[in-house]
């Protein structure tokens, strides 16, 4: 089993030296339900279908994807497992439409309407 929270040194997807890592391959698929769970809990709006950003953000796509309408006409929702700087829902997200954004944690505060389940201390 891998566990979640390991001290290593790395560079995060933005190119910024990191000590520590937030390694979602740790998480189970019971986990990740829980997870879809919890976000299903505060994300209010309906969304027609769920896309996780490639590749942390698959497992909770996954988890996400029996809540989704499968309606057109509704919102995107764009899903990631770790946040740092918003570099990958940067890349990811076309910001002109409209979509509702979720990361599990969140190593800083988020910005760009990315909702997080669980946020560091500055």
């Amino acid at each position: 089993m891998t566990d979640l929270f390991i001290k290593q040194d790395f560079i995060s997807h933005a190119g910024i030296p990191m000590t520590w890592k937030i390694e979602c391959d740790g998480i189970s698929e019971s986990e990740w339900q829980a997870l879809a769970t919890m976000i299903m809990e505060y994300q209010k709006e309906p969304f027609g279908k769920v896309v996780g950003i490639p590749r942390g953000g698959v497992p909770l796509q996954k988890a996400l994807e029996p809540y989704a309408t499968g309606n057109n006409d509704d919102p995107l929702l764009v899903v990631d497992d770790v946040y740092t700087t918003g570099t990958s829902f940067k890349e990811f997200c076309n910001f002109e439409e409209e979509c509702f954004k979720w990361v599990v944690f969140a190593r800083t505060p988020t910005k760009g309407g990315v909702r997080a389940l669980f946020t560091m201390p500055e």
